[in-house]
């Protein structure tokens, strides 16, 4: 067995909170989401585990879910890599709208396309495809090498980069990525051979 990856949905933002398309958009966590990354940390902590090397998107709500993660190990001074590479899905012209208005402009069944359609991208935006096409290289390139050299490496991002990265995990087909739900705040820990597969996945509920 080699190394162990944990990856961390950031806790509730602010856009969350009132239904809101995010995306690129930077705005900060909600008090619950602030806690969620607290309890994240105590939960990772629970099960004995001490990154070695943490990454994260160039959005602040992923970058202080990691901070807060770090702070409950003890590992506030730990190197964070951040790159757009790991930020939400681009959500276009949809960015910013509540999404009851956006249903109420294009229609219920067009915007369900839009958030789970695997390759269909709103106006102006990226598909989960297209999210997967960045996702993809940068942790084979940038993340997957800390894991095969045995160390422990978390990853602190979004609700649909991290589903990309599930995708091949998990080797799941885009009709079925589309139907996974990453609950907030919440760590899901893998353990990868020396081949890269996975040995065993671990979701770290409350």
């Amino acid at each position: 067995m080699s190394g162990t990856l944990i990856l961390v949905r950031h806790g509730q933002s602010e856009w969350n909170l009132k239904n809101l398309f995010t995306g690129w958009r930077d705005v900060g966590l909600s008090e619950r989401g602030h806690e969620e990354a607290r309890a994240a940390g105590q939960r990772i902590k629970a099960k004995g585990l001490k990154p070695d090397i943490a990454f994260t998107s160039a959005l602040k709500r992923a970058q202080v879910t990691s901070d807060h993660i770090l702070d409950v190990l003890g590992l506030a001074g730990l190197q964070a890599i951040r790159d757009q590479a790991l930020n939400e899905r681009d959500y276009g012209d949809l960015s910013g709208l509540n999404k009851d208005d956006a249903r109420k402009k294009w229609g219920e069944e067009q915007v369900h396309i839009w958030r789970r359609s695997y390759d269909v991208q709103p106006p102006g935006g990226e598909s989960l495809k297209d999210t997967g096409a960045r996702v993809w290289p940068y942790y084979i390139r940038e993340i997957q090498p800390h894991v095969l050299r045995g160390e422990t490496v978390l990853v602190s991002a979004h609700g649909n980069s991290l589903r990309a990265l599930l995708m091949v995990l998990d080797g799941l087909t885009g009709e079925e990525i589309v139907k996974v739900e990453i609950a907030t705040g919440v760590p899901i820990v893998y353990r990868l051979n020396a081949d890269s597969t996975v040995a065993s996945k671990e979701i770290l509920e409350g």
